[in-house]
């Protein structure tokens, strides 16, 4: 069954404000913020929308009837009632995107070959001259 609501004025800021325009009729589809009705204070004219959705079933003002707030402007029968739940709406996942890999490290390079060690200059001439760490002359 159809949910019937009562669409009501809303807080105006002034008391007993003469209603214009009606902007619907019975049997009319509205959607929320439809206007439904004008009305005109001393220092302006505003339109009121309809709180939600719907067929208007009845309309409980005429044109020149004063209202204040919280006055039934209509009786809207409930579209949102009669529409399929919905599923609550699921937060979308982030796709992930793959990162780039770090560079792999490079294997340590072997140290570089080192030169044949050479032997301190006294060394090698007592080498040459085949004497002993004693003698300091060659033969």
């Amino acid at each position: 069954m159809a949910d019937l609501k009562e669409a009501r004025v809303p807080d105006i800021g002034h008391d007993n404000v003469p209603v214009i325009e009606v902007l619907v009729k019975p049997g009319d589809k509205v959607a929320k913020e439809q206007g439904l009705v004008t009305l005109e204070s001393d220092k302006a004219t505003m339109e009121v929308p309809a709180p939600f959705a719907g067929t208007v079933k009845e309309v409980k003002l005429k044109v020149g009837d004063e209202v204040s707030e919280g006055a039934v402007i209509a009786i809207i029968e409930s579209d949102e009632a009669s529409a399929p739940a919905r599923r609550p709406r699921q937060p979308r996942r982030r796709r992930r995107r793959p990162r780039p890999h770090p560079p792999r490290p490079r294997p340590p390079s072997p140290p570089a070959p080192r030169p044949p060690r050479r032997l301190p200059a006294a060394a090698s001439a007592r080498r040459a001259c085949r004497i002993s760490a004693a003698t300091t002359a060659c033969r």
